[in-house]
């Protein structure tokens, strides 16, 4: 079964079993159960519905097996998740969902894992170390159809500027993305790039400068959808004609774009339902020995614009 027709599976069921027995020959006939399973989850933060739809997610697919679940909060701080993890080892998880604060800080926990047997599966962010596997969206693919679609919106010309955020692989993709999409178009300049640091508040802040900064800024493109609506309310204060595009597929960015005449024009919609499920699934192979199990399994994106908003949620 193709990867793509097993997220489709995940989309219409909570029954992690649908997803997971199609990744590894032998998983479905495994002698564990399931019911004894512990599944803990670290997550880099929770003050964000992207990742509190991934836990919603977990609890109900665990639920459908009968298994235990420990979620922690590292509110993005990458000791506090070293710590968090090396906890959950100790109340005796089975399977290891890392969703890591800082890709290279979180390798301490990903060893402390392997020492005590556990199967660690890297969810929505690579983490450094031996992990079993990776489940994550193709970032670098959301950064280049947001800034493909910015670009052409503003038909090959003007000044652009980028927000970014924490030190993660899929940041850094998105950036990449962006930068390669923008590079296409001669009429394209990117005239400023400050971290947005992922936050509401904060991007508000930096949004504000970079516009003071460059008055002839025509568009912003933001890593992620949270800080991009933070970008928003310096935008709409400003008064001036910016296009905004982001990345996540936000419950409120949505509402925003489906918005006549709204500055964010656009976002690359993520799918977390289907992320979360996933990586429970291939952690499920791992753990039950499965040999044909996938290193990584990546999910596609889906570009959100104005006119498909009203058909999209997570």
């Amino acid at each position: 079964m193709k990867i793509s027709e097993i997220a489709a599976r995940c989309r219409k069921t909570a029954l992690i079993t649908a997803c997971a027995l199609p990744l590894g020959a032998g998983a479905g006939t495994a002698s564990a159960d399931e019911s004894d399973l512990t599944i803990g989850m670290s997550f880099q933060e929770l003050n964000n519905e992207y990742f509190v739809t991934m836990q919603e997610a977990l609890e109900s697919a665990a639920d459908s097996l009968g298994a235990e679940v420990i979620t922690t909060d590292a509110r993005h701080d990458v000791a506090k998740q070293v710590s968090d993890v090396e906890d959950m080892i100790q109340r005796g998880i089975d399977i290891l969902l890392l969703n890591p604060a800082d890709s290279v800080g979180v390798e301490t926990a990903v060893l402390a894992a392997e020492e005590a047997g556990v199967t660690t599966i890297a969810i929505d962010a690579q983490a450094n170390g031996p992990v079993d596997g990776f489940v994550g969206s193709r970032n670098y693919d959301a950064g280049y159809k947001a800034c493909d679609y910015l670009a052409k919106q503003l038909d090959g010309e003007g000044q652009v500027a980028l927000l970014d955020g924490i030190p993660v692989v899929p940041i850094l993709q998105r950036i990449e993305g962006c930068t390669a999409a923008l590079d296409e178009y001669a009429g394209i300049e990117v005239v400023d790039k400050q971290n947005g640091r992922q936050e509401r508040t904060h991007a508000m802040t930096v949004t504000e400068n970079i516009i003071q900064a460059n008055p002839e800024l025509d568009g912003l493109f933001s890593v992620n959808d949270i800080g991009a609506l933070g970008s928003l309310i310096a935008i709409n204060a400003s008064g001036q004609d910016i296009k905004l595009v982001s990345v996540d597929g936000h419950p409120e960015a949505v509402a925003e774009i489906q918005k006549p005449d709204s500055s964010f024009i656009a976002t690359s919609a993520q799918y977390p339902r289907d992320m979360v499920r996933l990586g429970l699934g291939l952690g499920l192979a791992k753990h039950w020995g499965a040999s044909t199990a996938p290193a990584e399994i990546p999910i596609d994106v889906e570009l959100i614009d104005h006119e498909k908003a009203a058909d999209f949620s997570w």
